[in-house]
């Protein structure tokens, strides 16, 4: 893998109506950051130091009181498709549809999209790969009255 950079997606604080709340319960933006490997490179044929500066990340991610979640993906995967009648399309693989495949992901809490950013730059270089980082958000259902 080759280090290829990272997209910012916006973000809209206006999706919905009132205050945006976050999942874990904290005052302090979540964050995913996916990891994007070249889609001809095997995950499982990853280097010793690759995956050790993974773990390094992982271990200082920890530390700082950031990570809430980290986990890389298998690359076999279950298609699920909504179908026209109601049904659901179940098939091992392929991938849906898509030029680039998600390998990894890691959930962040922190102060704010600076410190997030920072941190997706250390994960783009530890993977030697493409991440997208993109803020979590959770707008409650309407409550019925």
């Amino acid at each position: 893998m080759s280090i290829s950079g990272f997209v910012v997606r916006p973000y809209s604080e206006d999706w919905g109506t009132g205050p945006i709340e976050y999942h874990f319960g904290g005052n302090m933006p979540q964050y995913l950051i996916a990891l994007y490997p070249s889609v001809n490179d095997d995950p499982r044929v990853d280097t010793e130091a690759m995956m050790e500066d993974i773990h390094a990340l992982n271990r200082e991610m920890i530390a700082a009181g950031v990570r809430r979640f980290a986990g890389g993906l298998d690359p076999a995967a279950t298609t699920l498709r909504s179908q026209p009648d109601g049904d659901v399309l179940v098939t091992d693989g392929p991938y849906l549809e898509s030029k680039e495949l998600v390998g990894g992901l890691w959930i962040l809490e922190t102060a704010d999209r600076d410190e997030a950013l920072a941190w997706a730059r250390k994960g783009a270089k530890a993977c030697r790969a493409a991440v997208e980082l993109r803020e979590i958000f959770f707008v409650p259902a309407p409550e019925k009255g």
